[in-house]
């Protein structure tokens, strides 16, 4: 009995301590995805394949984490390589002149049983902005093929195009000016 209740301890104090630390995306687990509405009458997605996020984080229920993300504009694919093509020109987000999206936390607020509101810089397009995101933490648990410690989040919400001055030619009844971010990864020290 002895020896059982002390193997539960070791495994919840392990599963603790390895919750701290500086946590890096797994990109063969992770996605940073996007939703428009063309024409207000069908939703259009696409993903930034190219990105690194990390999560930084002093406590287990990562409530004082820092998050920064660094996705390359370049790796933009809606599966429809014209329209990618002009999603990277100055039409929108001119991707030789602005490569990366950048994010940086700045507070992390809980709003529930793992539930919080992320808040943080955005800059896309040469243009920063606060924005505040859900983000759900989704647990840790250790990866049974590599045995690595490995944690889960989403991130969803929504950004306005314009505020980033991306597609300014284009009326919201063209391209929706609401963007639905929808961010879902793993995790790994």
């Amino acid at each position: 009995m002895k020896k059982g209740l002390f193997a539960g301890l070791l495994l919840v104090a392990t599963t603790v301590f390895a919750a701290t630390g500086l946590w890096k995306n797994d990109k063969a687990h992770s996605q940073l995805g996007f939703t428009v509405t063309h024409l207000g009458i069908s939703d259009v997605s696409g993903t930034f394949n190219d990105f690194d996020v990390t999560v930084s984080s002093g406590k287990e229920d990562f409530s004082d984490a820092v998050v920064t993300l660094d996705a390359k504009v370049a790796s933009i694919d809606t599966r429809i390589e014209a329209r990618d093509n002009h999603l990277k020109s100055p039409d929108f987000f001119d991707a030789e002149k602005y490569s990366s999206i950048t994010f940086k936390s700045t507070e992390v607020k809980k709003a529930g049983k793992d539930k919080y509101k992320l808040t943080g810089d955005l800059t896309m397009h040469g243009v920063t902005k606060k924005v505040t995101m859900d983000w759900t933490f989704r647990g840790t648990t250790v990866n049974p093929m590599s045995n690595a410690s490995t944690t889960g989040f989403q991130l969803t919400g929504n950004i306005k195009r314009s505020d980033f001055q991306i597609g300014a030619k284009f009326p919201d009844a063209v391209v929706s000016d609401v963007v639905h971010i929808k961010a879902d990864g793993e995790f790994t020290k």
